[in-house]
């Protein structure tokens, strides 16, 4: 039964496809290709007179949240995308259709075990936004404060759920049989994103999420978190502080407060690298629906970040991995970079450095010092899988939701300002947080946090050199009858 509702959810995909005359993907990706004559004899397709771009961003909506959050991710690149289809599908970031407010106030009477109209003072049933997973209205809590009201779409969990069959069945057929599918673990990759987005569906975790990140930048001027309020919160439904700030994709608006855009770039690079490295949380859905520029100053624009459901976290060892391949791009040690991914075990062993270096060299020495405008990272990452590849180096599923914010930030830093060097802005950060991980105050917080341990053992100390020691006597002595 279960296989039977995946080909089932496998054919609906197709039978999208077909209407709104995505016919190209079909013969393109050659998924049930066999059965894509059946589809022409359904009744009605879609009039393909319709823009193309119009036609994806419809058909994304139809297949459901997984789909509308895969073009929300590619709506930012607009290096890669014609304008028609770019602002299309930028219209997923916050135009998705909402469900209706009776269904809202369902949700909200069944959350709290009463009336909406007793929680909130004023609840506006009108919705704020929708997204693919959920909807956001306004309201004003009995206080006064204004806030917002996050709603989980109904039935989500059980699309999503179908979804990630098709996804898990399919990452299973390109494991088994295509020739790159051991090396690129499709089955990992989903099972990442599995998890990902199963946990965008409690809305408690992206509370908590929000919260994190409030303390991780208390008292900040670059980046402003809205509060949460705990009481009205639950799985279903989030209640956070109401914010009010200029889309950061309405360049105009922007322009018009007389925003000061390059420090505005570069205070992003800034916050990115400090969420990685420094504290290791860092928000992993930056799309422009989600980021807000507060510009009451506006030569220190501060951004304001909402929706919180996606957050990633790196372990120390992938962490410092990283970070050390940064700095070594940014000093032209390709070397350093050839010998980091032999060390790290990504690459077979027997693997010679010297040409995994001249390969990294060909790909990278292009585009340092240039400006953003001037580089394409896709292009970039397409010659680095080419390399990667050749050298069957290992992809790595935990690096997923990395690779993703960087590719949010840098669409968003093409939009915002192209002229931005990244590196000049990013080496500053970087070299502080290597220092403080192997500096001496590094040292002495290490020596700190283990004192105790430390203590232990000093304790212990005698009685082991005491026991260690009659143990060698013993050993004298046997060897000594031995030799009698």
């Amino acid at each position: 039964m279960h296989r039977v509702q995946t080909i089932r959810r496998m054919i609906s995909i197709q039978r999208v496809l077909v209407k709104y005359g995505l016919d190209d993907v079909i013969k393109k990706t050659h998924l049930l290709r066999p059965l894509r004559f059946l589809f022409y004899v359904l009744p009605r397709r879609r009039d393909t007179s319709a823009p193309i771009g119009e036609r994806i961003r419809l058909a994304l909506e139809e297949l459901g949240p997984i789909f509308v959050k895969f073009g929300q991710a590619i709506s930012t690149r607009r290096d890669l995308l014609p304008p028609d289809i770019a602002d299309e599908l930028a219209k997923l970031q916050d135009e998705v259709p909402p469900f209706p407010a009776d269904e809202a106030v369902e949700i909200l009477n069944a959350a709290y075990g009463k009336s909406v109209d007793d929680v909130f003072k004023r609840f506006d049933t009108e919705p704020f936004a929708a997204a693919s997973i959920a909807q956001v209205h306004t309201a004003q809590l009995h206080d006064g404060h204004e806030v917002i009201v996050k709603l989980l779409r109904p039935g989500v969990q059980e699309q999503i759920e179908q979804d990630l069959d098709v996804m898990r069945t399919i990452a299973g057929l390109a494991d088994r049989y295509w020739e790159h599918g051991k090396r690129l673990r499709p089955l990992e990759l989903v099972a990442e994103y599995e998890q990902t987005i199963i946990d965008e569906l409690d809305l408690m975790r992206e509370a908590a999420n929000a919260a994190q990140l409030k303390r991780n930048f208390s008292g900040s001027d670059m980046l402003y978190v809205p509060d949460v309020y705990w009481d009205y919160c639950r799985p279903e439904v989030l209640v956070q502080e109401r914010i009010y700030g200029i889309p950061i994709s309405d360049m105009a608006a922007l322009r018009e407060a007389g925003t000061n855009i390059q420090v505005l770039a570069e205070n992003g690079v800034e916050i990115f690298f400090t969420q990685v490295f420094r504290h290791n949380f860092f928000h992993a859905d930056m799309h422009p629906g989600n980021i807000f520029v507060i510009a009451t100053d506006p030569d220190k624009p501060m951004y304001a970040a909402v929706d919180f459901g996606i957050v990633g976290t790196l372990n120390p060892s992938d962490q410092k991995y990283l970070a050390n391949n940064f700095l070594a791009f940014f000093d032209r040690d390709y070397h350093r970079i050839a010998k980091l991914h032999i060390d790290s075990g990504w690459v077979p062993e027997g693997t010679r450095i010297d040409q995994l270096e001249t390969a990294v060299r060909t790909v990278c020495e292009p585009i340092f010092n240039k400006p953003l405008s001037e580089i394409s990272f896709a292009q970039v990452l397409m010659r680095l899988f080419r390399v990667a590849q050749r050298f069957n180096v290992e992809i790595q599923p935990q690096m997923i939701l990395l690779h993703k914010t960087l590719f949010n930030i840098e669409g968003l830093g093409r939009e915002l300002y192209p002229q931005l060097d990244l590196w000049k802005t990013a080496h500053p950060v970087l070299k502080q947080w290597m220092n403080e991980q192997v500096g001496p105050k590094a040292i002495l917080e290490d020596l700190r946090e283990n004192l105790p341990q430390l203590r232990g053992i000093l304790k212990e100390l005698p009685v082991v050199l005491k026991t260690l020691a009659a143990f060698l006597e013993k050993v004298a002595k046997d060897d000594g009858k031995t030799q009698e």
